[in-house]
């Protein structure tokens, strides 16, 4: 049977990338272990969160699924670091893990142009042209591309304590076979481990002992196109561990299979164990945790930052040194599963392996953790292979254009030794790289794919004419000097005025916001909340923001800077060894690509530089 695109797993980055594909018009296929298992979420039950609600918002700007589903199951929503800047207010809500699972299952089988099929592929070759892929029932189907979207299936094994055991997340089947055809092809495939909290019965917490965490009043959607704004339908809670719960780990620390040297995979950096935290951050007296429902049809409860590969006996008995949980019931053990995924040096931006056209990786296969890091490259990944099959030209997002950009580039340019996740620190352009402005920076792109439909473009091109209409208008606007505005001014710690103020500098001011001055400014525009806070922000920030995009004019200008494509660095006079090396194995594709390497110095792209122009000049 022949498709233009496989697409192997459907989890976040298959669903993504499937359904992408097929709505740029390409024949798709999608594989999974398991139709039950489609848009599974193993780890937390919940989307977004600091960085990552950025990526949700920006994969919606071009035309994916996440965030409008997400919007669709949410059971509590808040805007997270609304006490910092605007850079890094990112969303995160809570879901309803298996109502999320029903609905983008639905999603796919009524997607015209797009199968799912329920199959473990075994085997994946190439034959001419032609990607050839081979199930355990021995079905053969080809397609023009292959998608690889595995997550943490591939060679998954399960670890509790002593108990080790071949399994994929949540105890489902792994994919044990394919990994061997991925070697065959020349990939370099890595062990890498992530791990997930216990589910316990919500009747066996004491939430009186507990911190309570209320959702947002004002509840902002992830996706553009949801109108229903909805309601928080249930709190969440936050504890603490303690001295007696860091004394019974340290006990048992030896019958942990990442300290008994049973675990190989390397684990995420910036998500560890409770055993982990423990004996890095000894020092600590306490650390927090949270305690999530997993929907509003279940009575399990998921216990954020208490991931754990100890035995059940010894969780049991950590769990219930914690306020709160003293009489605490597990209805699901924590585990920690370590699974294969490829080094992602091997690929382009696109995310097609350089050595190996029309093969596409995506998701934790790529060395990423995380929901939402896998979405995006899902979407990258289906677009690409759909451009490819249709001639068209590729879809590349530059560091200064997302954080999907910045995630891709970082994956594929500086490598991953452990699970890689978004963070906003990662971002050297995040003040442009809002939350709020996704849509400003990606949905023209989206729209171009055909991925934006009439009505969602048209409120877009309104909003941008509302923004940029208002913006001229507090140029021009004076805000006069009463009584009244200098005693809200002293209210808000902000100096008097004795003389007109443009509304535009008075808005530049420290802790002064657009409504706090409805009443001093008789033409106050009838806009929604959403754009007034945009133009605030861009009034407030205006030099900031012109400083990031003279850097990302550098940038592109190094980015235009093309390198050709088996360059031998060897003849290369001036070029220090290990920058050789490293060119060599990346081979970027630009010298903006290059000067990210690490082990590459400005020395060494000026030397590169010369020799490019020189060469260019023949």
């Amino acid at each position: 049977m022949h498709y233009d695109i496989i697409v192997i797993g459907a989890g976040h980055a298959g669903i993504e990338a499937g359904l992408a594909a097929a709505r740029l018009g390409c024949k798709v296929a999608v594989f999974t272990t398991n139709l039950d298992y489609i848009g599974n979420c193993p780890c937390n039950p919940s989307i977004g969160g600091t960085a990552k609600g950025h990526l949700v918002r920006e994969l919606d700007a071009l035309g994916g699924e996440m965030g409008k589903t997400a919007d669709e199951c949410f059971l509590q929503s808040r805007m997270l670091n609304l006490g910092k800047g605007p850079a890094v207010h990112s969303l995160r809500v809570q879901i309803d893990r298996n109502k999320y699972k029903e609905i983008m299952k639905h999603k796919l089988e009524l997607q015209k142009n797009l199968e799912i099929k329920q199959a473990e592929i075994i085997d994946l070759k190439k034959y001419e042209s032609m990607w050839k892929v081979k199930t355990l029932t021995n079905m053969e189907y080809e397609s023009k591309c292959v998608i690889i979207a595995t997550g943490t299936y591939l060679d998954g094994t399960i670890h509790i304590g002593e108990n080790s055991f071949k399994s994929g997340p949540d105890y489902s089947l792994p994919a044990t076979h394919l990994g061997k055809s991925l070697r065959k092809l020349g990939l370099e495939i890595r062990k890498f481990k992530t791990g997930t909290p216990a589910r316990v019965l919500r009747s066996s917490i004491d939430f009186s002992k507990l911190e309570v965490q209320n959702g947002d009043e004002n509840i902002v959607p992830f996706s553009y196109r949801t109108k229903d704004k909805g309601e928080n339908k249930i709190c969440c809670y936050m504890g603490y561990t303690n001295e007696k719960t860091k004394e019974v780990i340290l006990k048992n620390i030896h019958r942990s299979p990442m300290y008994s040297g049973k675990i190989e995979g390397v684990g995420p950096r910036y998500c560890p164990s409770i055993e982990d935290k423990i004996v890095r951050f000894s020092d600590k007296e306490r650390h927090q945790m949270f305690i999530e429902p997993c929907g509003l049809n279940t009575e399990e409860m998921y216990l954020q930052g208490l991931s754990s590969s100890l035995p059940e006996d010894v969780q049991l008995e950590f769990y219930r040194t914690i306020q709160g949980l003293e009489n605490v019931i597990i209805m699901r053990p924590a585990y920690a599963i370590e699974y294969d995924c490829v080094n992602p040096n091997q690929m382009y931006c696109t995310l097609e392996f350089k050595d190996h056209s029309g093969l596409y990786g995506a998701g934790q296969f790529n060395g990423s953790s995380g929901y939402e890091e896998a979405a995006v490259q899902g979407f990258v990944a289906g677009v690409n292979a759909a451009l490819k099959v249709k001639n068209e030209k590729p879809l590349i997002l530059d560091r200064a254009s997302s954080y999907i950009g910045t995630l891709i580039d970082d994956l594929i340019t500086k490598g991953v030794s452990d699970p890689y996740r978004m963070m906003t620190s990662r971002s050297e352009y995040r003040l442009i790289l809002r939350q709020d402005n996704a849509d400003q920076r990606l949905m023209p792109i989206g729209r171009k794919l055909g991925l934006i439909s009439n009505n969602v473009w048209k409120e877009f091109n309104l909003k941008e004419k509302q923004k940029k209409e208002e913006i001229e208008r507090a140029k021009k606007v004076n805000i006069y000097p009463t009584k009244e505005l200098n005693e809200f001014l002293k209210s808000k710690g902000s100096s008097p005025i004795d003389q007109s103020i443009k509304l535009f500098d008075l808005l530049k001011r420290p802790n002064i916001n657009y409504k706090d001055l409805k009443s001093f400014d008789n033409e106050f525009p009838n806009l929604n909340d959403e754009v007034l806070k945009q133009i605030e922000i861009e009034i407030k920030y205006e030099g900031y923001i012109s400083r990031q995009l003279r850097q990302v004019e550098e940038m592109r200008r190094l980015e235009k800077k093309k390198i050709p494509e088996n360059l031998n660095y060897d003849e290369i006079k001036g070029l220090r060894l290990e920058a050789i090396e490293k060119l060599k194995k990346i081979n970027p594709q630009s010298l903006g690509q290059a000067s990210r390497i690490s082990g590459v110095s400005p020395a060494d792209i000026s030397v590169l530089m010369i020799w490019l122009s020189r060469k260019q000049g023949d």
